[in-house]
């Protein structure tokens, strides 16, 4: 089975057996996607309209922006893998409840097991804080952090702003492209500690 199948398999296998509420509300699960052997997992809070509805996600405007930004550091989406901590939406575009993230936690961290990236981006506060909850994203964005997290292989970490945030906020779209350009600077360094 190639890595792209065995992640098709866990997806179909996690959205079969999990109980998250969201899934009453919403249209489809929205699985990962990208490389299913990518360096790097960008990882969101949750499907908006667009993503529940075509089943991918960041798809909108904060997804054309990411996608924008993957172009600046010489990737694309093809390159990385980009999922979130919920897989359905919720109602009105919510944030997601704690018992939401909970659900949907080990289908997360089955993705991460099964891809074994070296750097894990959190697009925002609510990804980063469902790893790091002491953590703010005003101070940590554009830091690496370094942590073992049980259940979790990959140690290292950096939080961005939400690309939908920097789109509704001039000043963070500039701090975002700058902590952004990190990246493949970041993954220098992950692979000369390792």
């Amino acid at each position: 089975m190639t890595p792209a199948q065995k992640l098709l398999k866990l997806h179909q296998k996690y959205d079969t057996k999990n109980l998250c509420e969201l899934k009453n509300t919403a249209t489809q699960a929205v699985f990962g996607d990208g490389n299913p052997q990518a360096e790097v997992v960008f990882i969101g809070e949750a499907p908006g309209k667009n993503e529940d509805l075509s089943g991918k996600p960041f798809i909108g405007a904060a997804g054309k922006f990411l996608s924008e930004m993957l172009e600046s550091i010489k990737l694309s989406r093809e390159d990385v893998y980009i999922t979130n901590v919920v897989k359905y939406r919720p109602p009105n575009n919510r944030d997601p409840l704690p018992s939401e993230k909970e659900s949907c936690r080990p289908w997360l961290e089955a993705e991460i097991t099964l891809i074994k990236p070296k750097l894990i981006v959190f697009l925002g506060r609510h990804a980063m804080s469902n790893f790091f909850p002491e953590e703010k994203i005003s101070t940590a964005h554009g830091k690496l952090l370094h942590k073992k997290i049980p259940g979790i292989a990959t140690t290292y970490f950096l939080p961005l702003y939400h690309p939908a945030a920097a789109l509704y906020n001039g000043g963070l779209r500039q701090e975002l492209l700058k902590d952004f350009k990190q990246i493949p600077l970041v993954l220098k360094k992950i692979s000369k500690d390792t």
